[in-house]
């Protein structure tokens, strides 16, 4: 399905880190962390220490280093008298259900469209997803680290981290901790970054950029755990993927984008053919051709559609009516804006702060956009997001339902969901939803918000579109299925160029496009699959209301996963309601993450 790997790869691999020896030597050269320099937050009974360099020849030293921060039971700390300490661990030391030797360590991925992170350049109280005491008082321990965004271009970021967590293991006779349990834990861009660094452990396909910075080479950038809310992932079809589950919902397209929205749609049948996904069953799942010739039939489908109908059983046997819904928003259906969910704008539950607790969202580099109920209409909110990560969207209402009512039951609330037309049907005796179609839910509720291409546009302008250009901040096109589709248009010249550029390294996008999708690291569909080590858990969480990506992303990163070994444990919910933010069922996102870490180290 996939091109081999050009030979420019091939010379890189195995000629190219031969003309890198230096940085090879500096890497093994890297100072570790100076145990005499600790700070201790007496509130949180944390010791901390900021500006730890992880690479010893950094592209961005505005980026690349990292803090610590290490519950208080975990070290002996001798006072300096200037407000530093020398610590050593202590092997008695218990925080949580935890010890000193078998504590976690989370590595938080903040980058909303795949932007940039800056790491922590003091004690800060919040890490983008939730505080830091969320996680040391229950004995974890926190690695956040800063990493270069999509102006550098892929696949900066993700090594970034991995070299963040292989200089943690290399500080291993140092630190508290069990090195071999490390999370990470992102939403929308971060969770797709998330889910890369889950999947792509110890590629080699990272070993030439990861030396090129000065990383350690010789420890381990595999991940025990993979927490993603909305991942916006899987980039090598997200077009075809968001034109096959949303394309429907579009209104007001020229021909030329008619055509090219039915030709993804159609090409997507085509991978997910060849994907060789199954289900929990090992029943294959495929698209046939429908009726209406656009492949909206199948067990694939049918397994879309159970996800969709298993998604609102779910909602009505967690909700409690009355309930009051909040109106649709500019980013699909009822979840409104992102980061937000509940009847109005105010609890923030993106990554930037707990669900209620009153704080302004963080985005970790201490720039700080105003969401909720704090200042600016809704316009400007988006316009503050669009700002900061890069993607440009659309209100599209042609078809959407507008939910802003109180609904005394749940029958109530199934009436409003058809009050356009019937397409939900509810058995209360058994609490079983039947929907009409997929397209039906779409029109509803999960309306397009991005327009043609959804992420490699006409006119390179996407934030994934930054993320595949070659460091300059400028896009470039990298969908070799849109490609095939342009030819003969005015845009085949751009595409066959960008397609056929070389990065520093020498490789071409779509070397860089594997390394960040992470099923060409699951599935045996791709030329990657078993070249990584990926992690063992993965828990995926997606507000199924969203327009930023198709449903199919979260559905078939799980899917992919769960069969990768028998060992793996997804965890995947999609959660009615909800848009595109860190989606729960109930309670916090903060909370239900840490239990989730708990129970895989049990």
């Amino acid at each position: 399905m996939k091109k081999a790997l050009s030979w420019i790869l091939v010379f890189v691999m195995v000629c190219g880190l031969q003309c890198l020896p230096a940085l090879g030597e500096n890497a093994a050269n890297l100072s570790k962390v100076d145990m005499t320099k600790w700070q201790y937050n007496e509130a949180d009974d944390v010791y901390w220490q900021v500006g730890i360099s992880y690479a010893a020849a950094p592209a961005d030293s505005n980026y690349e280093t990292m803090g610590l921060f290490v519950p208080g039971a975990y070290f002996n700390g001798t006072a300096n008298g200037d407000g530093t300490y020398i610590c050593t661990v202590n092997e008695e030391g218990a925080a949580g259900q935890y010890t000193a030797a078998t504590a976690p360590l989370i590595i938080p991925v903040n980058t909303p469209g795949y932007s940039a992170m800056a790491a922590p350049t003091g004690y800060s109280s919040s890490m983008g997803y939730g505080s830091i005491s969320d996680y040391t008082s229950e004995g974890i321990i926190v690695l956040f680290a800063g990493a270069r965004g999509c102006d550098a271009g892929a696949p900066a970021g993700v090594t970034d981290f991995k070299a963040a967590i292989r200089y943690a293991r290399y500080n291993k006779d140092l630190l508290p901790g069990d090195m071999g349990s490390v999370f990470s834990l992102g939403m929308s861009g971060g969770g797709a970054q998330s889910a890369i660094i889950g999947a792509s452990g110890n590629s080699d396909l990272y070993t030439p950029y990861l030396a090129a910075i000065g990383a350690v080479m010789t420890e381990s950038d595999a991940v025990k755990g993979s927490m993603c809310w909305c991942p916006i992932t899987n980039l090598d079809v997200a077009d075809e993927a968001y034109e096959w589950n949303m394309g429907n919902t579009r209104s007001g397209l020229s021909e030329e984008e008619q055509t090219y929205s039915d030709g993804m749609a159609l090409a997507f049948a085509d991978y997910i053919n060849g994907l060789n996904l199954t289900d929990e069953n090992g029943t294959a799942l495929v698209l046939t051709e429908s009726e209406e010739g656009i492949y909206q039939s199948g067990t694939y489908y049918d397994y879309v559609k159970g996800v969709i109908e298993t998604s609102l059983e779910h909602f009505l046997s967690d909700t409690e009516f009355p309930y009051t819904a909040s109106s649709s928003g500019s980013f699909g259906g009822q979840g409104g804006m992102r980061g937000m969910r509940g009847d109005n704008f105010g609890g923030m539950q993106d990554g930037f702060g707990d669900p209620g607790n009153g704080e302004k969202p963080d985005f970790g580099n201490g720039e700080m956009p105003e969401f909720g109920n704090f200042a600016g209409t809704e316009a400007d909110q988006e316009a503050i997001y669009e700002e900061k990560d890069g993607i440009t969207r659309t209100e599209s209402t042609s078809f959407a339902l507008s939910l802003s009512s109180t609904y005394e039951t749940k029958q109530d609330y199934i009436n409003a969901l058809n009050a356009n037309g019937e397409w939900v049907s509810w058995d209360e005796s058994t609490n079983t939803v039947t929907i009409t179609s997929v397209a039906a839910f779409t029109q509803a509720l999960k309306n397009a918000s991005k327009g043609i291409a959804a992420f490699d546009q006409l006119n390179p302008t996407q934030g994934e579109n930054i993320l595949f250009g070659y460091g300059d901040g400028s896009g470039a096109h990298f969908d070799a299925i849109l490609a095939s589709l342009v030819q003969g248009s005015e845009y085949e010249a751009a595409f066959a160029e960008d397609l056929a550029k070389q990065d520093a390294l020498g490789n071409t996008v779509d070397v860089r496009l594997n390394m960040y999708n992470p099923i060409y690291y699951l599935s045996p569909a791709y030329e990657g699959y078993q070249t990584a080590e990926p992690a063992t858990y993965w828990r995926i969480r997606t507000g199924i209301n969203q327009g930023d990506t198709a449903l199919c992303t979260e559905i078939d990163l799980a899917l992919a996963a769960a069969s990768y070994v028998d060992s793996t444990q997804v965890d995947f919910e999609t959660v009615w309601g909800q848009g595109h933010t860190e989606a729960e069922r109930s309670g916090s996102s903060t909370a239900n993450f840490i239990a989730w870490v708990q129970e895989c180290m049990e």
